[in-house]
């Protein structure tokens, strides 16, 4: 069987870098063990990458304090704790018509129990104005929460300008990182970012099952949870201080491990130049399809701004027949449907077509793979029209 062509890299980064691989293998032969809750060597030792690990990624999104890297299982776990930890009845969320399931279902949520939610629609460019969201900001406004770049359409949203206007209103200003963390700069401080969610599968190109958040000081969120920390056993309560405030049992030490793994990857190769790439191959894609006879793109006209996710349909057939052709005659992997984004799709008009298909290109793909994917969805095209 031939090599798997993959373009899925928008749900989870495949391959990751051997050197992840190689230091996930080793971590958990020699150290995998609970971090730092006891004073024998092995665990004082992983301790040590758990901490140097919550250096790094305060580092990597410039915040102030290590302590305040919260781990978690993935994006979606930490932005359930935001969530649910800072809104209340009576309060009031502004979020997008961008964002995945993963805001949108605990905002429902928690809509359903009492909290007013707006949802401000992207453009047909794909964006978001922030001058749409300061509008919709009054006094019982508690929270702007926006996903920073579309696992969808892959458009960058300008979260430095809502910042600066949350900043201004003194609201919490939260972004999802889940496709950007790894990918793009993310700088707090310049941002005015007061919480960013991330997680580490993606282009952060760790494993799955671990994420986590970076909550700027000033901002406490609400215990919805409760259990052991392995310090200070005999209080009754959980411990209000960070990290301990938002971390619950057990890390999942293995996967710290390989997110660190990842990230000096990142760092060694340089993170604009992998984003160049992608791009470079994502622009190659969209000039290989956009005059294809039979194939819709969507928010393709210009990728300035865009990461390298790319929405497209074959005229006439549903996505997953197209993914699944891709996929059995040509062997090359995607992601087809409405992508946990359901909003994006309503706008775009593509609810009832069942979505889209969505290539998503990482830094080990190649500009053969991208011709493979160009012929193949030209073959398809071309059948569906006979």
């Amino acid at each position: 069987m031939d090599q798997i062509i993959y373009l899925d890299n928008g749900a989870t980064s495949f391959p990751k870098p051997e050197e992840v691989y190689l230091y996930m293998d080793y971590f958990y032969r020699n150290y995998g063990v609970n971090p730092g809750r006891s004073g024998y060597d092995l665990c004082m030792e992983t301790g040590e990458v758990v901490e140097n690990t919550r250096k790094m990624m305060t580092k990597f999104f410039n915040g102030t304090d290590p302590n305040r890297l919260v781990f978690s299982y993935n994006s979606t776990d930490a932005l359930n704790l935001i969530m649910f930890g800072l809104l209340q009845p009576g309060d009031h969320a502004v979020s997008t018509t961008v964002e995945h399931n993963s805001v949108l279902r605990p905002l429902y949520h928690l809509q359903r129990d009492g909290v007013e939610v707006e949802f401000v629609p992207f453009d047909a460019s794909g964006f978001v104005d922030p001058d749409e969201i300061e509008k919709r900001i009054k006094k019982n406004t508690k929270l702007v929460i926006v996903n920073h770049a579309s696992n969808v359409i892959g458009t960058i949203q300008p979260v430095g300008e809502i910042g600066r206007r949350c900043r201004k209103h003194g609201v919490v200003f939260a972004i999802d990182a889940s496709q950007s963390a790894g990918k793009i700069p993310i700088d707090m401080e310049a941002m005015n970012i007061d919480i960013v969610a991330f997680t580490g599968h993606k282009s952060l190109l760790g494993p799955t099952g671990i994420g986590g958040m970076y909550v700027r000081e000033g901002i406490d969120i609400r215990h919805t949870r409760a259990g052991g920390t392995g310090v200070r056993s005999a209080v009754k309560y959980h411990l209000d201080e960070y990290p301990y405030r938002m971390e619950y049992g057990t890390h999942n030490v293995v996967g710290i491990a390989g997110l660190n793994a990842g990230i000096k990857w990142i760092l060694d190769k340089g993170m604009g130049a992998l984003h160049e790439h992608e791009m470079k191959l994502t622009d190659m894609l969209r000039k290989g399809l956009k005059d294809v006879d039979g194939v819709t793109l969507y928010v393709q006209d210009d990728l300035t701004d865009h990461i390298s996710v790319f929405l497209f349909n074959v005229d006439g057939m549903e996505a997953m027949n197209t993914g699944t052709i891709l996929d059995v005659d040509y062997n090359i992997a995607c992601r087809t449907g409405l992508h946990c984004a359901p909003l994006v799709h309503e706008q775009l008009g593509l609810t009832e077509k069942h979505g889209g298909v969505r290539f998503g290109i990482g830094p080990f793909n190649t500009e053969e793979h991208i011709q493979t994917a160009i012929q193949a969805v030209r073959d398809i095209a071309a059948m569906q029209k006979k």
